[in-house]
Parts: C-alpha cells; structure tokens; sequence
C-alpha cells in the first residue's frame, strides 16, 4: 500500500439495523462487499479500503448533526450521470432522502453532477457522476 492511502473509515451510529439497511444497500450499490459482521457493526470493502459502520456502547450522543465540527459527508465516485440518477432513484426506497433539491444535480456547481443525500440518523453522502470526456 502507498504511505497515506485511505485504510478505512469508521462510522459510529444510534441504531445498527436501520444504518444497515440504507449505509449498507449505498455501499452495495455502489460495488462495496460485506467484508465483516458482528453483533453490533458491519463492514463493507471495496478494493484495499472498507468503511465500518458500528453502534459502540461508548456513544456518547444518539444523534449526528453534519453541520457541526467534524465529518460533513462522504463522496463517492458513482459512475455516469445517468448512474447517479438511477442510484438516487433506488437510494430514495432505501432511507435516503435528496438534499438541496432545488439546485440539483448541479448544488455543487455549474460543472458538478452529483446528488447530496441525508440518511434518518443525518449522515450526508455525495455522489459525484464522472465528468464527460471532452
């Protein structure tokens, strides 16, 4: 592995079952495989990187808020424009909800297809489509 690349990340949330049921579908859909479980966190890996998704008892607070001090969202890479808007689709009967709605696909810019999305427990993820060739 190359010095600096992204081991893996590590989310700690309220309630397992529901973070599985919309972080782990987003992590499947976008190619991640289940790559660990126990009774209280699950893993999914893509590649050399894999991201944890926990309810530790050492929560010292039931909810998240991005706007505070510490992670904002997660960007993925989620293929042609087309393939974010499908997966938006999909992510919507998932848990999902679209944000900034009114400027999308383009909240990020003139030149950024992506979709912000929020979970039930606050968690933002971006999907950022490819940027056609020119």
């Amino acid at each position: 592995m190359k010095s600096g690349q992204l081991h893996h990340i590590e989310i700690w949330v309220p309630r397992i079952n529901e973070a599985t049921a919309s972080v782990g579908w987003l992590l499947e859909a976008l190619g991640y495989e289940l790559f660990q479980s126990w009774e209280n966190g699950h893993s999914w890996q893509l590649d050399n990187v894999y991201i944890v998704v926990e309810q530790s008892p050492a929560l010292t607070s039931a909810t998240h808020d991005r706007l505070r001090p510490g992670l904002n969202h997660l960007a993925f890479h989620a293929g042609s424009t087309q393939e974010v808007d499908e997966l938006v689709e999909a992510a919507l009967k998932h848990g999902w909800v679209l944000l900034f709605e009114e400027a999308h696909p383009y909240a990020g810019g003139p030149e950024h297809y992506a979709a912000y999305l929020s979970n039930a427990d606050g968690f933002e993820v971006e999907l950022v489509a490819e940027s056609p060739s020119i």
